[in-house]
């Protein structure tokens, strides 16, 4: 999807340099002192390096099916002691969450629609076994929102569904409903720079 630079093992993403502290913003109030995180789909590894630097206290596990990922992962994480070495998850495939600890919070950036949509029910449906029962959810990255949606969203969901029918902007409607559907509820809609949104879901008290 993008050019990466590399340095050794680490790899870095424009996108990422680009958004990671805007994500981190909202992230870093989010998270309880001593929060349990799990990352998936964390590619250079970059959006958790932002938050673990900005909050020491908590600890954050990036994941990824990609080996070239886990190893600039792997490489951040000998580096900030926040940050957890990663885990091997393609979220996608039945029993991914099986054997994993209880966490505190699910973090997934740009990753829903550039992966088939069963990716996004992998996800939520996993999160269901492994969340805190007061734990949150946090999804970033473009969304359509039918008449609303912004032209450059438009334009991107075309470019994705040319490159794979799979891969798509996926509506919020549908995601909401998708959440809805296993026990989560859309707490918070946040707008962020370039058309992106940062979507907080809870399950109801």
């Amino acid at each position: 999807m993008e050019s990466r630079e590399s340095a050794e093992e680490k790899l870095f993403s424009p996108s990422a340099a680009r958004n990671s502290q805007p994500i981190a913003d909202i992230l870093c109030p989010l998270l309880k002192s001593g929060a349990r995180v799990l990352e998936i789909g964390s590619g250079t590894g970059e959006h958790g390096e932002a938050v673990c630097l900005r909050r020491p206290d908590v600890h954050w596990t990036p994941s990824d099916p990609d080996s070239a990922s886990r190893k600039s992962q792997a490489a951040r994480a000998r580096e900030i002691s926040a940050m957890q070495m990663p885990l091997d998850l393609d979220v996608s495939r039945d029993g991914w969450s099986d054997g994993l600890a209880e966490i505190d919070n699910l973090v997934c950036c740009n990753v829903i629609h550039i992966s088939p949509w069963a990716t996004a029910q992998g996800l939520v449906r996993g999160a269901t076994h492994i969340l805190h029962p007061k734990g949150r959810i946090f999804l970033y990255g473009p969304f359509l929102e039918g008449a609303a949606s912004a032209p450059s969203n438009l334009d991107f969901d075309a470019s994705l569904k040319s490159r794979n029918p799979e891969w798509g902007v996926r509506p919020l409607d549908e995601v909401v409903e998708l959440f809805a559907g296993h026990g989560f509820e859309l707490e918070q809609r946040i707008d962020m720079p370039a058309n992106n949104l940062s979507l907080i879901f809870k399950r109801p008290e």
